[in-house]
């Protein structure tokens, strides 16, 4: 019997019969584009092999010897012009430049070096970097990479258990990032299917996603002994789909329907890895705000919203009767392809801890040496975090911040659920901001983070008065610190989901 479940929040339980594959390695190069690192030692190494100077190499290709050096050193690409400049003085052919075969064991140390210091794991440290240079030892070399080598086994220990999806949801991000958080294919598939149930604007009725149901070839039925771990449960050996009677849930039963049907609809079959669930779970979680807010109706609504320069998270939820969350999510999918803006959105537990996140616009969210943003604390002078502290709770809080990577304004307001208060913000680049509602507000806020001064380290007074003199109990966060369960359906009971299916059967 195949079965596809919809999981809440993931405590520990019995395992699926299939295992978990292990998560795939990280690279070590960023996406596409010019691998700036190892062109520039392979640029030293043939200047050097050819006896040029910098100042040499620079007379022949007509550029200063102090634009070389930031090639060589990695920290500047060069115009294609130049790089067939290079690449003729120094007697080779690009392909040569751009190979991605280090030319010697030392430039290939020197290349593993400059890329550590560059990385998340580097960052968090606060450790000054090594200027990477041919007059660097390379015994020298070798110590630094073997310390670092030593110390992200050390953390990755410490982080053994949810490893594995931390750097799933890392490279998931960095996938979304890429394609402006707008999946084509999805938006395919949600227009589809509302052609074919014959929708045609408004917000979806709880009528037209039964619609939808029946002639997908499933039935609807509601209960009061739902698996606990799961949101539904589907039968597609009955061609049933279960959802609870209850009322009292964080979630929109629409949603909930509407990704059971994702499920099927995009054709999911069992998870191979943690990677694959959460890659199913973002693409139902899509597939059902597409189908909430259809894609034309939603862009022209934004293009109007933009056009009067009123853009709301606000509005657009009301507009379509959903979630301020859905909302913001569904306006992340769009921002980028249809309106030209690039965006960012997180959801933070009022404890300052971030659960959700997602950002094309270079906002510095923190994050630990994976990459991983979830689970790390949020700027105290971010809106996501002064919203707690607005008393008026009806209307939305809008905050310009000024951050080490530049000025943004965010709009956010919180919510309650059975876990707690959580804010919900979605911010843009200053030089967007004209275009929304909100942008008139006189909240402004400066954030130094990742300087631990900023808002991690206490000011020295209290600390001088009060350190070594408190012992606080933690309160751990245990959806995010706990090892994840093993299985395709993680947090998923089996045996309680296969004895509700049995008990079901012959209804």
């Amino acid at each position: 019997m195949q079965i596809f479940t919809y999981p809440q929040e993931m405590p520990r339980q019995a395992s699926w019969v299939r295992p978990a594959a292990p998560a795939a390695a990280p690279t070590s190069a960023g996406g596409g584009g010019v691998d700036v690192i190892s062109l520039g030692r392979r640029v030293r190494h043939l200047r050097k092999a050819a006896g040029l100077t910098l100042d040499e190499l620079g007379t022949a290709v007509g550029a200063a010897a102090s634009q070389l050096s930031l090639i060589e050193n990695g920290k500047r690409e060069p115009k294609l012009g130049l790089l067939q400049q290079l690449a003729g003085a120094l007697g080779v052919g690009i392909d040569a430049l751009l190979g991605a075969e280090p030319p010697s064991r030392r430039a290939a140390l020197e290349i593993e070096l400059e890329r550590y210091q560059r990385s998340p794991l580097y960052e968090n440290l606060n450790l000054p970097k090594i200027r990477v240079s041919s007059r660097l030892p390379l015994d020298v070399i070798e110590a630094q990479l073997g310390l670092l080598h030593e110390l992200e086994r050390k953390m990755n220990e410490q982080v053994a258990t949810p490893e594995e999806a931390r750097r799933a949801n890392g490279e998931l991000r960095r996938m979304m990032r890429e394609r402006g958080n707008y999946f084509p294919e999805y938006e395919a598939e949600a227009q589809r299917v509302l052609a074919q149930v014959g929708y045609t604007s408004g917000p979806l009725s709880q009528h037209t996603i039964s619609d939808i149901a029946t002639h997908l070839g499933f039935t609807l039925h509601h209960v009061g002994d739902l698996p606990h771990s799961t949101r539904s449960v589907t039968d597609l050996k009955n061609r049933r789909i279960y959802l609870t009677h209850s009322q009292r849930s964080d979630h929109d039963p629409r949603s909930v329907l509407l990704q059971a049907l994702g499920h099927y609809v995009l054709g999911h079959e069992t998870p191979k890895s943690y990677g694959d669930f959460l890659a199913q779970r973002v693409a139902t979680n899509y597939f059902a705000a597409a189908l909430l807010l259809p894609e034309q109706t939603t862009v022209e609504f934004l293009q109007r919203a933009k056009a009067a320069k009123e853009i709301s998270v606000d509005d657009l939820r009301d507009a379509f009767s959903v979630s301020y969350e859905t909302a913001a999510h569904r306006f992340t999918n769009l921002a980028t392809k249809h309106l030209g803006l690039t965006t960012h959105f997180q959801k933070t537990h009022q404890s300052g801890i971030i659960y959700k996140a997602y950002e094309n616009d270079g906002v510095n969210f923190p994050m630990d040496h994976t990459g991983a943003i979830e689970g790390q604390p949020s700027c105290k002078a971010w809106t996501s975090r002064a919203v707690f502290d607005v008393p008026d709770k009806f209307s939305s809080y809008s905050q310009y911040t000024d951050t080490v990577t530049g000025t943004f304004w965010c709009t956010a307001r919180t919510e309650r659920s059975a876990t707690g208060e959580f804010s919900l913000s979605i911010g843009v680049p200053y030089h967007q901001v004209k275009w929304f509602r909100g942008r008139e507000t006189t909240a402004r806020a400066v954030s130094r983070c990742p300087d631990p001064d900023c808002c991690r380290r206490p000011p020295a007074e209290l600390s001088e008065h009060w350190s070594g003199n408190a012992w606080p109990s933690a309160r751990a966060h245990s959806h995010l610190l706990a090892a994840m369960p093993p299985g395709a359906f993680p947090g998923v009971d089996e045996t309680e989901v296969y004895s509700f299916l049995e008990a079901h059967s012959g209804a």
